[in-house]
C-alpha cells in the first residue's frame, strides 16, 4: 500500500529551525516546517536545525513538488526551477477496475509530482482521457510497476502515435489553433491546464509552425516562463 511522502530539501543559506513559517513561493502560502527529518541508514530524527549544505526531509501531503523554492519573509524570490525533459513517448491509459478510479487519479497525480511521467488530458470538457508523456519506455514500465504495487491499480496503456509535445506560448484558445486540417497532431493540456500539442513527426510541427505563424511552440513546459 502506498504511504506517507517524503520531499527532500536543501538549505542553500541561513539557519533552519524546526516549526518555522517559510513561504512557498510557487503557491504563495505560509508552510510550517514542524517535522524536519534526516536520515542515516534505516534510522531517522527530527531535526532541531540545519545549515546550508544540510539535506532534510519533510513530510509532503502533496504540497511540494521537484524545483520548489522555500523561503523566510515575504521576498518570494525563487531559484530557477528544474526542467523537465520534453517527451518523446505517449501512451493512453486507463484503470482496468472503473471501481478503483480514485486509487488510479490519486496514483496518477503524486506519481507526476515526483517526476515519473508527465500527462495530457484532453481539451474537451467532460472527457476523461489520460495520456501519459515520457521520454524512454522503461518509465512507463516503472509507473505501470509502481500503480500496482503502491496503488493496487491494475492499468491499461495502449501506445500512440506521436514523438513529440510542443507548449504553446502565450495566452492562447484552442479555436484559435489552426490545427484541425492536417491529422498528425493532437491539442492536449498539461497538468497544469496549458496547451499543448502532440505531433507525429518532424513534418506535422514545420505544418503547425507555417500554419500558426503568430503563435511560438516550446518543446518544454520550462521555457514558458
Amino acid at each position: 500500500a502506498h504511504r506517507d511522502r517524503i520531499a527532500f530539501m536543501r538549505i542553500c543559506s541561513g539557519v533552519f529551525t524546526r516549526g518555522m513559517s517559510v513561504l512557498h513561493t510557487r503557491t504563495g502560502k505560509k508552510v510550517k516546517l514542524s517535522q524536519p527529518q534526516q536520515f542515516l541508514a534505516q534510522e531517522r530524527n527530527i531535526v532541531e536545525n540545519a545549515y546550508p549544505g544540510d539535506i532534510i526531509g519533510l513530510f509532503d501531503p502533496g504540497t511540494f513538488r521537484i524545483g520548489d523554492t522555500l523561503c523566510e519573509g515575504n521576498s518570494g524570490f525563487t531559484f530557477d526551477g528544474v526542467p523537465h525533459f520534453s517527451p518523446e513517448i505517449f501512451a493512453r491509459v486507463r484503470a482496468k477496475d472503473a471501481m478503483k478510479y480514485k486509487q488510479f487519479h490519486k496514483g496518477i497525480e503524486q506519481l507526476t509530482e515526483e517526476g515519473a511521467v508527465q500527462y495530457f488530458t484532453s481539451v474537451v470538457p467532460g472527457v476523461d482521457n489520460l495520456i501519459l508523456g515520457v521520454v524512454g519506455q522503461l518509465q512507463l514500465e516503472v509507473f505501470e510497476y509502481r500503480l500496482r504495487g503502491e496503488y493496487g491499480v491494475d492499468v491499461e496503456i495502449q501506445p500512440i502515435n506521436y514523438e513529440m509535445a510542443r507548449w504553446v506560448k502565450g495566452d492562447k484558445k484552442p479555436e484559435e489553433l489552426n490545427l484541425i486540417q492536417y491529422g498528425g497532431s493532437l491539442l492536449v493540456r498539461d497538468r497544469e491546464e496549458r496547451l499543448v500539442v502532440l505531433l507525429e513527426n518532424s513534418y506535422a510541427e514545420t505544418w503547425a509552425n507555417e500554419k500558426n505563424p503568430d503563435v511560438e511552440f516550446v518543446s518544454t513546459s520550462y521555457e514558458l516562463d
